[in-house]
């Protein structure tokens, strides 16, 4: 019986989806063979990655454990990936003690994902980046309150008490929401006014989610006011220094807190591994998620441009398409193996989710020509179970 050596590099949200569906696809083949699954990524430990804004705001544990998702079938090894030899299927990694080794395989999917966009040094604030500048923007805005509890001047009370989130995406619209709760709750159990946090969302855009109707934007714009956030449009914070923040319009604001949420770029490891890119920096792949040029090896998720055949329009960068394309490549890998024509990627439907703080959410899909809108507690059902279904926890 031939083995097949299948290795994941990545634990982010589209490489625990393709072990999962490659386990799924290889139950179903018809043939006699058998497939060895290695997982490679630099944490022994899936990270949540989109709920970032959690530990920022309060204490959260976003981590888990890769062997608690594959308790089984699954080989794990943490180290960096540094180079792939597509001519002789061979993979070179450098452990975590800095060694380097080499891996053959048969089969490679590239699901490195992404990484948070970051201002430069000197443009201040803290970004919300990883783990670690999470739990750093908790401590600060907390250590800010304590400051403002002592606070007799009520300029700087009220300083202490501002904090500003830069760049209005899906990110900046769930951290802003998160911490005006979180933010105003610890106010009061300090004996501060509450209604005098101020959390300023600042979008360099006309409005809220122009990748959708207008309608919806408003709708969040309103969400966003309701639980304390106020929205600057066509507004840039350029940099922060000494707690003041210089805006694009030319005013400043004093500000305790910038928080930067600046979206996502393509992991910079792909730019060292030898890999096809594209000028931005994404894995050229075709519609089955093939890498050019590159027998064996298949890429999904942040790290690939992936183009629907039909209509030419990229797939968005979210967890959702991450899922749904690693659905695909199993049976695209399946297909493959088996020689016989493998299924082509297709768009994923128009649909977009908002956390807006506990129990608060909102969804929007378009079918059938109209647009679906869910608010409240029944928005954030629907944004939980898709957070949990992206972790492999529904």
């Amino acid at each position: 019986m031939k083995e097949f050596r299948c290795v994941i590099i990545g634990g982010g949200y589209a490489g625990i989806h393709a072990v999962k569906a490659i386990q799924k696809a290889m139950r179903e083949q018809s043939g006699k063979r058998t497939i060895r699954l290695i997982l490679i990524d630099k944490c022994p430990y899936h990270l949540r990655k989109v709920l970032l804004f959690k530990p920022a705001a309060g204490d959260d544990n976003i981590k888990i454990p890769l062997k608690q998702l594959f308790p089984e079938g699954v080989e794990f090894v943490t180290a960096a990936v540094t180079t792939v030899e597509s001519a002789v299927k061979r993979l070179l990694y450098r452990d975590m003690d800095g060694n380097e080794h080499a891996m053959s395989y048969d089969i490679l999917v590239l699901a490195a994902g992404s990484v948070v966009r970051k201002p430069e040094p000197a443009q201040g604030g803290m970004a919300l980046a990883d783990l670690d500048s999470a739990m750093s923007i908790r401590e600060a805005w907390r250590a800010n309150l304590r400051k403002a509890a002592e606070e007799t001047d009520s300029q700087e009370r009220q300083r202490l008490m501002t904090i500003a989130v830069a760049g209005a995406g899906l990110s900046g619209i769930e951290t802003s929401a998160e911490l005006a709760y979180s933010v105003r709750t610890d106010a009061k159990q300090l004996g501060l006014d509450p209604g005098a946090v101020k959390i300023r969302l600042f979008n360099a855009h006309e409005r809220l989610f122009e990748q959708g109707p207008a309608k919806v934007g408003v709708k969040l714009e309103r969400s966003l006011a309701a639980c304390g956030v106020m929205v600057s449009h066509r507004t840039k914070v350029l940099y922060e220094k000494e707690g003041t923040l210089t805006l694009s319009s030319g005013k400043t604001m004093p500000a305790g807190l910038c928080v930067w949420t600046l979206g996502l770029l393509p992991n910079p490891m792909l730019q060292s591994i030898g890999l096809p890119l594209t000028p931005e920096g994404y894995v050229v792949v075709d519609e089955c998620y093939r890498v050019q040029d590159s027998p064996g090896i298949y890429s999904i998720g942040d790290c690939a441009r992936i183009l629907d055949p039909a209509s030419g329009l990229a797939d968005g960068k979210t967890c959702k398409e991450a899922s749904v394309q690693a659905t695909r490549l199993g049976k695209i890998i399946l297909a493959d193996m088996e020689g016989r024509p493998a299924p082509s990627h297709k768009r994923f439907i128009d649909f977009f989710c908002f956390g807006l703080g506990p129990e608060q959410g909102m969804a929007w899909t378009r079918q059938w020509g109209l647009d679906l809108i869910f608010t409240g507690k029944l928005g954030w059902q629907i944004r939980k179970y898709t957070w949990d279904m992206a972790s492999l926890l529904k």
